[in-house]
């Protein structure tokens, strides 16, 4: 102190810590001009023990009003010192930056207004203290004193004229504070710092776009602050940086991805709308760079193809079109896996539209990357079946095309197959519901022969008989009526004169035998006329239940469509001249006894009886020859379906006996 008294005169001091401001403002002129004389008489060591003096007995007292000195004489010292202040610096800036957290709301204001008066002077010789003069800053823009945020505002303006002009701003330096303060909620926080992202992407010798990974989650974070203003601001800020990007020839997009993909599912509609539209644009932009973040892009598109709002529900259309036009050899850092186990989780969606889109990269997958996908089958396959549930018949028919695609190999074929009949055999509304679309789908993508063919296989040897009956009278049904299977009727009629009919016809037969009415009707479809009549004769009492009685009733129904058109009587000329002539003939000429005498001894009516007889639309007669023509042992064909039969009577007795001892 007494150092600084021989220097500054004791009233001087004295006045510098008086309460009334216009007291300590002339006490500070006269400070002012005291350094300047220092300065110009190069007396540095008085000039340090001055400023040592007014921060260690006025900026630190206890007393505010000698606080308030401390700092006006501070800014005054700075003033007189001018060109030579930046050697002082070290000096004079830290404990003004301290007097901004001063619990006295004037000190604070008078703090700003001396950074001010020392930032007009030194202009970019104070950049090195630039980090702690922002994060100052940056709270006092939260302080609760209008005067001071007001003076704090002024003092922010300086600061971002300085740092636009300097060439020692250092971003590498600032940006770490950045990235911190990006995450603080404060209102006025965000829009201090959205305003100073501004201002310095706007010089164009500060690369901001190459560090736009460290704030650009802050930034989307802004999008759903509850002011308007401040959303504003932030998407401003956005779009001027996605503009730049499509400007940029080198962009960081990988680490920017991340933060998209995460921002896309946010539940605000306008971040998740910007998260995505700049997916878009990365994807349009840098598609290739983005390759190792296809499956966390996807998992991001899919859900928004199904927003509620419908701008993200186009966009992100269009980026799902635009991610899956892109043609990637899967050795290059293609995670398939990854994407394919997106896809399947996307199956479980609640919309019809995701769910819709995840099958259709599968699909894209699956034609691109046969070999690739099919080593992750064992992932997906139990989804794919479990989609054949699915309430969306386009879902199901989505289904059915790539189970088609992968059973294009004879072993995935089979396994496709079986696990479809288990499905249905645990699921029994899944065959009734959706039976039909499926199995005619899949006849139409695998061949119709091929698909019947397996499905009799698997049925024959299926040890729940009753439901190998109700599976097997299903596909009677839709061999019978549907018009995809219209070749493999065709095929089944030629059974008696055609070899890859009576295949066919065998093939089919082992299983058909579980159901009687299904058995008669693929007998009639293969004109086995006299073996249908057979099968009928076979049947016991025991044969004719309620159910017995249902098919037959669909089966007479059948008997009217113009599939079995053929087996009615063609009325030729012959046949009309047979009809009058009956008409002739009273009715009491014939009864029963005689009836029975006549058929035994024509040898024409005995043909009808015993062998297989085969009407032509002509209305001629081709007799089968006994019990076997081309190739078809009929007799033992009847054995094989009376001994399925019994299996049947069987196990109805035991589950009746069961039930009765419970």
């Amino acid at each position: 102190m007494a150092d600084t008294v021989s220097v500054i005169p004791t009233s001087v001091l004295r006045n510098l810590s008086d309460k009334l401001y216009e007291k300590r403002k002339n006490a500070a002129l006269e400070v002012e001009g005291i350094v300047k004389q220092l300065a110009s008489s190069g007396d540095h060591e008085k000039i340090s023990a001055v400023i040592n003096s007014l921060t260690t007995e006025f900026t630190y007292s206890p007393q505010a009003n000698h606080r308030k000195g401390g700092l006006i004489g501070l800014a005054a010292a700075t003033v007189g010192l001018t060109y030579e202040a930046a050697q002082y610096l070290e000096q004079i800036v830290p404990p003004v930056l301290k007097s901004f957290s001063d619990q006295d709301n004037r000190v604070r204001y008078y703090a700003c207004e001396a950074l001010y008066n020392i930032a007009k002077v030194v202009r970019g010789d104070f950049i090195i203290f630039f980090n702690q003069i922002f994060d100052a800053l940056c709270k006092l823009s939260t302080d609760s004193d209008a005067n001071v945020q007001s003076a704090a505002h002024l003092l922010d303006r300086l600061v971002k004229d300085i740092v636009t002009e300097s060439d020692q701003f250092s971003i590498e330096e600032f940006i770490p504070l950045l990235r911190e303060r990006m995450n603080v909620l404060n209102p006025y926080v965000r829009q201090f710092l959205v305003g100073w992202i501004t201002v310095l992407d706007s010089v164009p010798d500060i690369d901001m776009l190459g560090f736009l990974p460290d704030f650009l989650d802050g930034l989307f974070n802004m999008l759903s602050d509850s002011s308007h203003e401040i959303r504003q601001q932030a998407d401003s800020a956005l779009s001027e940086f996605l503009q730049e990007i499509k400007n940029s020839p080198s962009v960081d997009y990988c680490r920017m991805a991340k933060i998209l993909v995460q921002r896309a599912a946010s539940p605000d509609e306008f971040t998740r709308l910007t998260a995505i539209t700049w997916i878009y644009e990365f994807v349009k932009l840098g598609g290739d760079q983005l390759v190792p973040y296809y499956a966390d892009i996807l998992g991001a598109i899919l859900p928004c193809i199904s927003d509620k709002e419908e701008k993200i529900r186009v966009v992100a259309r269009e980026t799902n079109e635009e991610l899956r036009a892109i043609k990637v050899d899967p050795a290059e850092a293609y995670n398939m896996g990854a994407i394919l186990s997106i896809a399947r989780r996307q199956l479980g969606s609640e919309w019809e539209a995701t769910r819709i889109e995840a099958l259709h990269w599968i699909s894209a997958l699956l034609n691109r990357h046969r070999t690739e996908v099919l080593s992750f089958l064992n992932d997906i396959f139990d989804t794919l079946l479990k989609a054949l549930s699915d309430s969306s018949d386009e879902v199901v028919l989505l289904v059915l095309d790539i189970h088609a695609c992968i059973a294009q190999d004879p072993l995935h074929f089979r396994q496709l197959v079986v696990f479809l009949v288990h499905n249905f055999r645990v699921d029994h509304n899944l065959l009734e519901r959706r039976g039909a679309l499926i199995i005619r789908r899949l006849c139409v993508l695998l061949d119709a022969e091929r698909v019947y063919r397996e499905l009799s296989t698997i049925l024959e040897g299926e040890a729940d008989l009753d439901f190998a009956c109700i599976m097997v009278q299903a596909l009677n049904l839709i061999l019978l009526t549907s018009s995809e299977l219209s070749d493999l009727r065709k095929l089944l009629k030629q059974s008696l004169v055609n070899a890859a009919g009576k295949d066919l016809f065998v093939s089919l037969y082992a299983s058909w035998c579980h159901s009687t009415m299904a058995i008669i009707s693929l007998c009639l479809l293969a004109q086995t006329y006299q073996h249908a009549s057979a099968v009928i004769q076979s049947l016991v009492e025991e044969d004719i239940n309620v159910k017995f009685l249902v098919q037959l009733d669909k089966l007479i129904r059948l008997l009217e469509t113009p599939i079995f058109a053929y087996l009615r009587l063609q009325q030729s000329a012959a046949f009309k001249i047979l009809q009058t002539r009956l008409k002739t003939v009273p009715s009491y000429s014939f009864n029963g006894d005689q009836l029975n005498r006549a058929s035994s001894g024509n040898p024409h009516s005995q043909i009808l009886h015993h062998s297989g007889s085969q009407i032509t639309e002509d209305g001629d007669i081709n007799q089968e020859n006994g019990n076997l023509q081309n190739g078809i042992n009929f007799a033992s064909r009847l054995q094989q379906f009376e001994q399925m039969q019994q299996q049947h009577r069987m196990s109805q007795v035991q589950s009746r006996n069961s039930s009765t001892s419970l």
